[in-house]
């Protein structure tokens, strides 16, 4: 099943600056198997099979934590639909009335 999504990781307890966390957190993400992904500036857009994306962030969480980071908050949105195919930049064309 096809899914887009949106993945806010924020780290805690690492201090005032999350930024070389959060750039970790998105380069996992990004390299994972069958998930497209876009940088934002509150999170990371996420497109692929959904048991792709839920795998991503597992091995995220897995990842980070052993890297040394003790706590992880993740607000996790996913979508799917049964009548058309998902994807990112179909909804982004929809809302600028590109389609």
């Amino acid at each position: 099943m096809r899914a887009t999504g949106e993945i806010q990781v924020i780290p805690i307890g690492v201090g005032v600056s999350l930024r070389a966390h959060v750039k970790r957190a998105h380069e996992i993400i990004a390299a994972q198997p069958g998930v497209e992904v876009a940088l934002h500036a509150q999170g990371t857009n996420v497109e692929g099979e959904l048991h792709d994306l839920l795998a991503a962030i597992e091995v995220l969480h897995e990842t980070l934590h052993a890297e040394g980071v003790v706590r992880l908050s993740t607000a996790i949105k996913l979508g799917t639909r049964t009548d058309k195919t998902p994807s990112l930049r179909a909804k982004v064309q929809a809302v600028r009335g590109d389609q």
